[in-house]
This record gives C-alpha cells, sequence and structure tokens, in this order.
C-alpha cells in the first residue's frame, strides 16, 4: 500500500527503560486488566462444567485492620475468598470487578505443580534426573541441573531476575513469553532459543535462601512437553475442567507455541480462588474424582526446602509451591498472591498492581501474604 503509515506495535514495543507500554509505570494498571487482550499471543480456555459459587454473610473486612488497609491500597485490583462452593470475602476496585480476567503473573507457576505430579505418577519423569536426560540440545547454564533443584527455584546460574534492574534477563526472557517485541529487524526470540541460551551453571546452588528463577519454570514447561503423552493445550483445558471456572483462563504462548506457564496467566479473582481450591480438596475436582498428585503435594507442604526471601521467611519454596507446611500458593510479579489454606479448605486469590519503577514491593508482598493468611486463619 503506497503511502500507508506503519509503525510498531505500540503496547509491546519498548521504550527506552526497556519497558513495552502496557507495563510500563504509567500503564501497567490497564495492562494488568487487559493482558489477554495485549500479549503476543495466547491461548484461550474455557471449561466444561463451572463450580457454582454460593455468597456468604460474614464480612471480614471490618473484623480484620491489616485487610481494610490493604483493600483501601491504591494498587487493590480485587479479592475473593473461597471455602467449598461458598464465598467468603469479595471486593473489588471501582475501576475492576471480581469477575474480570486480570495477569496473575507468577502465580501460574502452579500449574507446573499440578502437571509434574501427575507425570511422577505415571512414571514419566524422574526428580533426580538431569535436564539434558530430557533436552539433549540445553544449554550450559542447566544441563546438569536436575528437575528437583529446578522445582524448588535452587539453582545457580547467570539468569537473572532483578525487576529494579531494567536490563535484567527477566526482562528478555518477555520477548519469548510473547510479551514485547524484540529491538527493530531482531527475530522474536523462541522459548527453546532462550533457556538454550543461558550459561553460567554452577553446582553448589544456593544455601540458605532461594534462587528464584523464571527461567526454571520455562525450563520445566520444556520437559513437560517433551515427556507428556497430552499436548499441552489438553492439559491446560483439563486443570480448566477440573477447577470449574465460570470465565476463562488465558495463557500467553512463545513464539513456538510454548504456554507461559513462568507468568502468562490471566484470571479473574474468582477463578483464581477456584483454582486454589483445586490445593484445597487435596488435587480432587470439582466432582471430587482424584485429579492432582496428593501423594506429591503431601511430600511438597512437609519436606525441607529454601526460605523465601523476608518478609516472607516463614514460607519455604518446595516443588513450585510456597508452603509452610500448611498455606499453600504463590505470589506474583505486579502484587499477586494466592494463598490456600489445607487445613480450613479457605483459597483466597489476591490481585493488585504496583504502579513503582520496579512493579515489584518486598515489603508488600509480605503484608499481602500475612492478612491473606488471617483471613484464611
Amino acid at each position: 500500500m503506497t503511502g500507508a503509515r506503519i509503525i510498531s506495535n505500540p503496547d509491546l514495543t519498548v521504550g527506552a527503560d526497556n519497558k513495552q507500554r502496557w507495563n510500563h509505570p504509567t500503564h501497567r494498571r490497564n495492562g494488568f486488566h487487559n493482558a489477554h487482550r495485549l500479549f503476543r499471543r495466547a491461548l484461550m480456555v474455557r471449561s466444561r462444567n463451572v463450580l457454582m459459587l454460593e455468597p456468604s454473610a460474614q464480612e471480614f473486612a471490618a473484623q480484620l485492620p491489616d485487610l481494610r488497609k490493604l483493600l483501601s491500597h491504591p494498587a487493590f485490583s480485587a479479592i475473593c475468598c473461597i471455602q467449598g462452593d461458598r464465598i467468603l470475602l469479595e471486593k473489588a476496585a471501582d475501576d475492576f470487578a471480581t469477575t474480570a480476567p486480570h495477569s496473575i503473573q507468577s502465580v501460574s507457576k502452579l500449574h507446573i505443580h499440578l502437571i509434574v505430579g501427575q507425570l511422577l505418577e505415571q512414571g514419566l519423569i524422574a526428580l533426580d534426573a538431569k535436564v539434558a536426560d530430557y533436552l539433549p540440545d540445553i544449554g550450559a547454564g542447566y544441563r546438569q541441573a536436575t528437575v528437583q533443584s529446578l522445582l524448588d527455584m535452587a539453582v545457580s546460574n547467570d539468569f537473572s531476575e532483578d525487576y529494579s534492574d531494567p536490563n535484567s534477563d527477566c526482562y528478555t526472557e518477555e520477548i519469548a513469553l510473547g510479551w514485547r517485541l524484540p529491538a527493530a529487524g531482531l527475530a522474536e526470540t523462541t522459548l527453546v532459543d532462550f533457556t538454550n541460551s543461558i550459561t553460567g551453571y554452577t553446582s553448589n546452588g544456593p544455601e540458605n535462601q532461594i534462587d528464584y528463577k523464571s527461567a526454571n519454570t520455562d525450563v520445566l514447561t520444556r520437559i513437560v512437553a517433551t515427556v507428556s503423552p497430552k499436548p499441552m493445550a489438553q492439559i491446560i483445558e483439563d486443570i480448566a475442567d477440573a477447577a470449574g471456572y465460570e470465565g476463562a483462563f488465558h495463557i500467553s504462548l512463545s513464539p513456538d507455541g510454548y504456554p507461559a506457564f513462568s507468568g502468562g496467566g490471566c484470571l479473574s479473582a474468582r477463578d483464581l480462588a477456584r483454582f486454589g481450591l483445586l490445593f484445597a480438596r487435596r488435587g480432587q475436582d470439582i466432582f471430587g474424582q482424584p485429579f492432582a498428585s496428593v501423594a506429591f503435594l503431601a511430600r511438597s507442604l512437609s519436606r525441607d526446602a529454601l526460605k523465601l526471601s523476608p518478609p516472607k521467611d516463614w514460607m519455604r519454596y518446595s516443588n513450585h509451591v510456597m508452603t509452610d507446611g500448611r498455606f499453600v500458593g504463590h505470589a506474583g510479579y505486579g502484587g499477586q498472591f494466592l494463598m490456600v489454606d489445607t487445613q480450613s479448605g479457605t483459597s483466597c486469590a489476591f490481585l493488585s498492581v504496583l504502579e513503582n519503577a520496579a512493579g515489584y514491593d518486598d515489603g508488600y508482598m509480605g503484608m499481602v501474604a500475612s492478612v491473606l493468611r488471617q483471613i484464611c486463619d
């Protein structure tokens, strides 16, 4: 078309601060509320059946001062806490709703826990196997690492995940997750090429605290895709059916078609709480039938593992879940948290959008985890 005006996609193009527009602080709230429409590519799945929820007359906000503080925070998007099929608490910010999709970021990693547990029961994966046993082409950063060390965030290599550093490797990873475009004239990096490019593996590993790397999840995703008899899309559909979502689950896709379990999921607060009930029901689906591995979950909660960074160091990182032996869940960049109480069967989903430069604040996330634990307790 002669004379046509063509520009690089403004939502996905990286600016001077090495952030694409939808994740820039001035646009991040809109970005997290609409990520399912802004990703370069994504898979959308609906559940075959829906777990219907009943409201409760309880009012937790009046009982917990810390909760009132959290709900009035400018980052707040939505919260939904469910026990069984009963909504214990449900609130949303004025510009959002508990039924609207929201980026859940690294809470998506919990899918890997569920999938690996199933593959273990089928004898298709071994925790002590090395990555190279499943991915012969993997680069030096992961060749000698074990599946167990990836699951526990106990791998030391050159991949960096420092949200305050605009040149951190986690931002380069976003090209392979379908979240941003590369520099003009360059091809989009595939998940295979990205994970193969990581170097610097050391056998010592972290000593006292996890070395959090979303690339670990990317490598696990490749391993799962290699050994699973089911295609990845079918695995995602199975999880959606087991959870009984009323809305849709969206997940971004890499250029080579891998789902971004490291952080590309989008769910409403209600549906994220429904997802959490898979852990509260000890692996049973909405019909009470076995789905996830109860043995793998039990081991994950009881075994020793490295601690999270303060102030969340009351939890360990075990087999891709955060836990203290009773509570299980996961945090997510930008202000997301899913907390499940395996004793009371309560699942609390919290969604928010931090608009500081880094998009992350350990103190804030510690407060979120503490408040959700109080609610469950």
